[in-house]
């Protein structure tokens, strides 16, 4: 897998993750660790969009 189409599958997956936790949020019953994790799993993707961003630059 092409650095570019990694990159593109982890922005995907981010935008989901943004998605569900809109969705948790809009519910009154949402599970705040649930919440939590899901909004860890998005910075961590987050973290990783960047670093590769920044290697693809750097090459």
């Amino acid at each position: 897998m092409s650095i570019d189409s990694h990159l593109a599958e982890l922005e995907r997956r981010h935008e989901a993750l943004s998605r569900e936790i809109d969705q948790a949020i809009s519910h009154p019953s949402a599970d705040t660790l649930e919440l939590a994790a899901l909004k860890r799993r998005k910075l961590q993707l987050k973290d990783e969009i960047a670093r590769l961003k920044e290697s693809k630059t750097v090459h």
